[in-house]
């Protein structure tokens, strides 16, 4: 199955964008589902339906799904009650009922991420199109996952689960009650949910596409857009540009405006494969809007980008790790070495990468930006390093 991730800064039409996509797609005879987040129903305005906690279907081919979070929420926390009523119990906690249960913040990101998972596996689709929340929270809910799971293995690490029969007597000897099976069961099973997003997220038939109204404040919005996937290992098919004004304006207030979009079309021209999407005069609404959009095709080549270790052992006596960055800028960088990780700041992104494992016997010699790529350079630990290497 394929699936587009579709995120744009706010106001730039992704929405609109993502069901003209799946509507174009569905039009093919591709089995399609539009997964949406808005807490309004900004997909089923464009469509011309009503969507909702359950798939409904929006034209043949087409079913759309904007999952609900609260009843998600209610079911998860439901459940934990549950699993630690023994625990609860001695602490003297009162149970919450579901009925007085509303959702915390991220409640609708796991949600989302929940739902994207299950399409996923369920195998009724061909494409999945993903109207994600506007860029700043979609990657923040791309990079969930992973630092979800990484939480998970530093508070309960799997090796310590192993030492069950020893639990009462370490307890006896710290003072202190040790967790519980249940906790690294609930936490187990937590990691295998999170692992498949990951999986759905990283697959090569995977894209990421950016939606953006060209202009200073979309040139910047991309900018950082583009800087934060790459910081994922991630890039753009595509980058729509979306209400783009004819060639030829005679109005003077709109030839201003146009030539303002044809610079910044210039300038994505050279980084990005940029698609023109035109300007209606109106918001779109319904079938024969969505058709006159004409959006880009949803045939599109998987977003994950490579970071590769080049050997030069032989000519410099180092390894380089390639990180692709493009449009970061020097003084916006900052990396941090901790243990068999790398804490990478870019501006006011941040990742925390696992080192590949030849580099973790290495110590880092220096670093450097060059054309939108940050190369590391790691020299061999001569107490780590296996011999004759």
């Amino acid at each position: 199955m394929r699936t587009i991730l579709i995120t744009g800064p706010g106001g730039s039409g992704r929405s609109t964008i993502a069901a003209a996509t799946a509507q174009a797609a569905a039009g093919t005879g591709t089995r399609t589902l539009l997964l949406g987040a808005d807490r309004g129903d900004t997909l089923g305005a464009a469509l011309g339906v009503v969507t909702g906690a359950a798939p409904v279907e929006a034209a043949e081919n087409l079913r759309a799904w904007r999952p609900d979070a609260t009843e998600s929420f209610r079911a998860d926390l439901t459940a934990f009650q549950d699993r630690a009523s023994t625990a609860l119990e001695l602490l003297g906690a009162a149970r919450l009922d579901a009925e007085e249960l509303t959702p915390l913040p991220g409640a609708e990101e796991l949600a989302l991420l929940r739902a994207l998972r299950d399409a996923a596996l369920s195998e009724a689709y061909d494409l999945l199109v993903v109207d994600l929340p506007p860029t700043p929270h979609a990657l923040a809910l791309l990079a969930l996952p992973e630092e979800l799971r990484r939480y998970l293995r530093r508070l309960l690490p799997a090796e310590r689960q192993a030492a069950r029969a020893l639990r009462p007597v370490l307890g006896r000897l710290a003072g202190v009650p040790m967790p519980s099976e249940w906790l690294y069961d609930t936490a187990g099973r937590w990691d295998v949910e999170l692992a498949a997003v990951e999986a759905v997220l990283a697959d090569r038939h995977t894209s990421v596409r950016l939606v953006a109204e060209p202009g200073p404040a979309g040139a910047e919005a991309v900018r950082a857009a583009g800087l934060a996937l790459a910081l994922r290992g991630l890039r753009p098919d595509v980058l729509v540009a979306n209400r783009v004004l004819p060639e030829s304006v005679e109005d003077t207030w709109l030839a201003g405006l146009n030539a303002q979009q044809r610079k910044t079309l210039d300038e994505w021209q050279g980084t990005y494969d940029v698609r023109h999407v035109p300007h209606l005069g109106h918001d779109p609404r319904g079938t024969d809007d969505l058709t006159a959009l004409a959006v880009p095709g949803a045939d599109a080549a998987g977003s994950a980008v490579e970071w590769p270790v080049t050997d030069r052992l032989a000519e410099d006596g180092v390894l380089v790790w390639g990180i692709p960055l493009p449009g970061a800028i020097r003084d916006e960088l900052d990396l941090v070495r901790r243990g068999d990780e790398l804490v990478v700041t870019v501006g006011r992104f941040r990742r925390i990468v696992p080192l590949p494992s030849a580099l973790r016997r290495c110590t880092v010699a220096g670093a450097a930006l060059r054309e939108g790529e940050l190369r590391i350079r790691f020299a061999p630990d001569p107490d780590l390093w296996p011999q004759g290497r």
